[in-house]
């Protein structure tokens, strides 16, 4: 059997691993290896193409984790607007107990609330920033 056949069906393999698992970070060592597939077709010594396996393999890795490190993350669907929307809402507080507790009446039922972290506590109308569970924690507007 050829090197580059050998080099094709190790990368049809570390595939069908990849979409078994779903981690992304196979498919990236996946062109490493179809890279070194070329690399046995342009007639590259065997000790070139596990160095072109590596280096493209193991580049196309680092690349896929420094592109996912610059993106921001998505908030928590508790926090996130577009799958609860009543974060962004607005609900009128009248008084809080020593603890930084509230209760308040929100779309016909009680709710409790809870101030969001680095937030002071005051009365009046605060807005919706994340819901867990039936707890609204919000902030003042």
């Amino acid at each position: 059997m050829a090197e580059s056949t050998v080099w094709w069906v190790l990368a049809g393999a570390v595939i069908a691993v990849e979409l078994l698992s779903g981690t992304f970070y196979l498919l990236m060592m996946a062109i490493g290896l179809a890279a070194a597939a070329v690399a046995a077709n342009l007639g590259a010594s065997l000790s070139a193409q596990v160095v072109v396996a590596a280096v493209v393999g193991g580049g196309a890795v680092i690349a896929w984790r420094a592109y996912k490190q610059r993106r921001p993350t998505a908030p928590r669907a508790s926090a996130n607007p577009d799958v609860n929307l009543d974060v962004g809402e607005t609900v009128h507080v009248a008084a809080w107990d020593a603890e930084g507790h509230a209760s308040v009446k929100y779309r016909g039922a009680n709710w409790q609330v809870v101030i969001a972290p680095g937030n002071t506590v005051v009365p009046g109308t605060c807005t919706i920033v994340e819901v867990l569970g039936n707890r609204l924690i919000v902030k003042p507007t």
